[in-house]
């Protein structure tokens, strides 16, 4: 996919990430190593998933380490060159790679899990459809995805972040909605968690199944 032909909201993200990527780091790898209703998600997928996982939207990788650590042979794919970057120099001996979730540049049936932690928020909700049929024409038969994201219903469009200005889109989907788009996307939703942070969170676990 060259400039000329990229989504406009892909190239607003990537920019955006690759601008605040170094102080996105000072803030959210040390929240997610604090936060423990999430991580105890990521472990139970990490003991139903078979290998590899590709961590989807990895950004600098924190989430990528944390599934190697729990004995799951994972890698991470992320937009934005310079998070890719950091991923890399701060993980060394992990897997890293720049790719876009609508457009994977992996084998049918290749995975045994995909993570996207907290990485379909800048996604159009019209665009879900393509990402989900994404993970599942990856996904191994029986393969398990699990998904985290900003709960609620509401379309933002902040001009700063980390302290950087900022032109991507953001979107709080209804765990319901994304329940229903993976179900049409060939997923059964097998567990869910919701709780409040802040602002309300929800990570849904689900299997590849066979559209009908």
């Amino acid at each position: 996919m060259n400039a000329a032909t990229e989504p406009p909201h892909l190239s607003r993200t990537r920019e955006s990430y690759d601008t605040v990527a170094e102080d996105y780091v000072d803030v959210i790898v040390p929240r997610f190593h604090v936060e423990p209703l999430g991580r105890a998600m990521l472990s139970a997928f990490a003991e139903l998933v078979d290998e590899p996982v590709a961590d989807i939207g990895c950004g600098p990788g924190q989430v990528t380490a944390h599934l190697n650590e729990l004995g799951v042979r994972a890698f991470g794919i992320d937009l934005s060159p310079k998070m890719i970057e950091i991923a890399r120099r701060t993980y060394p001996e992990l897997r890293f790679e720049v790719g876009t979730m609508t457009a994977l540049d992996l084998p049918d049936g290749e995975l045994g899990g995909i993570v996207a932690w907290w990485s379909i928020f800048h996604t159009p909700p019209e665009l879900l459809p393509t990402v989900f049929a994404e993970f599942h024409r990856t996904l191994a038969p029986g393969g398990h995805a699990v998904l985290g994201f900003h709960a609620g219903d509401e379309h933002l469009k902040p001009t700063r972040a980390y302290g950087h200005p900022v032109t991507y889109e953001a979107y709080r989907l209804r765990p319901d909605r994304v329940a229903e788009l993976l179900g049409g996307a060939g997923f059964t939703v097998t567990a869910r968690l919701l709780w409040e942070e802040n602002r309300p969170q929800a990570v849904l676990l689900a299997r590849k199944t066979e559209r009908s």
